[in-house]
């Protein structure tokens, strides 16, 4: 999303219920026309539930979608590279998949027949454990983030996938990107894979400047491609 064409906020605090029955709060982007709309669960990146997050959701809502980001950090958020390693390092990714990112996919599937859901990241990473441990998933779109290769089961995604990768990322090495491209192909998945001469987190137009952190770099072109691609996805496997 670039700053030039940012959506007005238009998304509200929501709580839903995770599958054991616990409460967790997320941010909820409505589209102007909600009859017959699909909807989309949206994963943060390492920093939280932050404005750069809400954006991507009221970007999606703007498109026509329900867009939900749960929020993984019950509250806490951060600009800080340290800190947000930190958050991450506690979050329990099996829990966040299988209860949290599940619960709002169920609270989603009470107002759309379809479900997507996309990540950035760290956000990318849960989507692949989404895409493996739910069910009521349709489709996922993955940017620059995968769990280590043996978390994944290729017999397990059945529904479509599309991913972003950057050839110069330094967080995630295209050689690895090969080597889950060829394992989920090889699993018969449907796949599409996008490779981009960019850094990683070349989508976050926050990732500019003094303050983005080593090996990030924004890159407005390459973003608008991305989300190009993104929303035709979606616009094949969610709608009708």
């Amino acid at each position: 999303m670039t700053q030039s064409i940012a959506q007005p906020a238009t998304g509200k605090t929501i709580t839903f219920k995770r599958p054991d029955g616990k409460d967790v709060s997320g941010y909820l982007a409505t589209p102007e026309k909600t009859e017959g709309a699909p909807a989309i669960v949206v994963i943060q990146e390492w920093w939280g539930l932050n404005d750069q997050i809400r954006g991507v959701a009221d970007r999606l809502a703007a498109a026509g979608y329900l867009a939900l980001v749960p929020d993984l950090y019950r509250g806490e958020a951060t600009v800080e590279e340290e800190e947000a390693h930190h958050l991450m390092s506690k979050l329990d990714f099996a829990d966040a998949a299988t209860q949290d990112i599940r619960g709002a996919v169920q609270y989603l599937k009470g107002h759309a027949q379809k479900v997507g859901v996309t990540g950035f990241c760290m956000g990318g990473a849960l989507t692949f454990l989404s895409l493996n441990f739910i069910p009521e998933l349709s489709a996922g779109v993955v940017f620059y983030g995968f769990p280590p290769l043996e978390y994944l089961d290729p017999n397990a995604i059945k529904v479509p996938v599309q991913a972003h990768w950057a050839t110069q990322d330094e967080f995630f090495a295209i050689e690895t990107v090969d080597e889950l491209e060829k394992k989920l192909g090889d699993g018969g998945v449907e796949l599409e894979f996008h490779r981009y001469l960019a850094h990683h987190a070349f989508t976050n137009e926050t990732a500019v400047g003094h303050g983005r952190i080593p090996g990030t770099q924004y890159d407005p072109v390459w973003a608008q491609l991305a989300w190009d691609r993104t929303l035709t996805f979606f616009g094949r496997t969610l709608w009708g």
